[in-house]
This record gives structure tokens, C-alpha cells and sequence, in this order.
């Protein structure tokens, strides 16, 4: 059985809205877009590619998969580490809205109970599910007790406000920190695994 694991850049105060550029999303007058981008190096950048490649597929809100399906297909030469895999592994689009066929090769759509689609993907043979951002995708595996592993970036910064990741639901979500690192930006790179209660 194969785990899904969560992979999020967030701020300190759980902000992950819009963290790679400035008008990726500013809904509800977010106006902080393009605050992940400062805190990368080296060795955060290792970790993203060493996470993209060693997937065995995505799973993608619609949001992130339209617009990973705009850039990764026609990613620059420098990019082209982290474009292989996300082009040629297979991505599994949560949406309402969007219809078969999808544009990007080996994206297909989940159904309507996508609780049950991924339990089922899970169930297969292979290497682990990546979920790349998608926070409101993921707050709906985490509501089914789908997620078994969460890796962040975690940013020394606050923004205020902003869509968060985790739910606000009341719900308690015991983890187990695993491995962490801290990197020259002072942002720190943490895995944490589920904790049964």
C-alpha cells in the first residue's frame, strides 16, 4: 500500500496562498504573492526535485494543475529536472468543473468521490502519491484520513493572513516529526507522519 504525502511551502503562520508569484492568487486582497521565492537555496531546492522525482504520481487541485499544465509542459532547459517527472509521471485531478480529456499528458480526473478514488489508488502497488499544493484538495484527504505524511517548508516570515493549510475544523491531527533540517534562508524542511489516537 502505497501513503499519500501532503508536500506544502507554508509561512510560519500556516499561509500557503500564492507563494511563487505575485498575481498567482490574489483572492481576498491577498497582497503577499511571491513570498516563498526568497527562501530558497541549494539545498531546499534538492529537496523540492529530490520529492517531485522519487513520486510515484500527483495529486493535484484544479487550481495547481492548471497551472502546472500552463509551465511544466514548455519548461525551460534549466527546468527540465523537475519538468521530466512532472510531465511524464501521472497526475489525478480533483475539479468539479474541469472535463475529460485533460490537457496534460497522463492527467486524468477523479470522480466525483474522490475520497474513494484515492483510498483506491492507495491500494495500489507503487511508489507514494505526492500531493503538490492544492491546500483545499488536501483538507478534504485529510478530513477522509487519507494523508500519511506531511512535508513542509516552513518560512520565518507572517504574512497576516491568507488561505492556510490546515483546517479549521476542530478536529485533532496528532503528528510524529520525523526528519528536519533547517537552510541557510532559515526556513526549515520538516516531514511528519500521522499519529493514530
Amino acid at each position: 500500500m502505497r501513503k499519500v504525502i501532503a508536500f506544502e511551502w507554508m509561512s510560519l503562520d500556516g499561509v500557503v496562498q500564492a507563494p511563487a508569484n505575485p498575481n498567482e492568487d490574489v483572492s481576498g486582497g491577498f497582497t503577499h504573492g511571491g513570498w516563498h521565492i526568497p527562501y530558497f537555496d541549494a539545498q531546499s531546492m534538492k529537496w523540492v526535485l529530490d520529492n517531485v522525482s522519487q513520486a510515484g504520481g500527483y495529486l493535484l487541485g484544479r487550481r495547481t494543475y492548471e497551472m502546472f499544465a500552463a509551465h511544466w509542459p514548455n519548461a525551460s532547459a534549466e527546468e527540465q529536472a523537475l519538468a521530466v517527472p512532472l510531465n511524464t509521471l501521472p497526475k489525478y485531478v480533483a475539479s468539479r468543473t474541469l472535463k475529460e480529456p485533460l490537457s496534460w499528458d497522463k492527467a486524468r480526473l477523479l470522480g466525483h468521490d474522490v475520497a474513494a478514488e484515492v483510498r483506491a489508488l492507495k491500494r495500489e502497488d507503487g511508489k507514494d502519491l505526492l500531493a503538490i499544493g492544492s491546500a483545499e484538495f488536501v483538507r478534504t484527504l485529510i478530513a477522509h484520513n487519507l494523508v500519511d505524511e506531511f512535508r513542509v517548508m516552513i518560512d520565518p516570515v507572517c504574512l497576516g493572513g491568507g488561505k492556510r493549510f490546515f483546517p479549521e475544523s476542530g478536529a485533532l491531527l496528532s503528528l510524529r516529526l520525523v526528519e528536519s533540517r533547517v537552510v541557510s534562508t532559515g526556513a526549515l524542511l520538516a516531514t511528519y507522519t500521522r499519529v493514530a489516537v
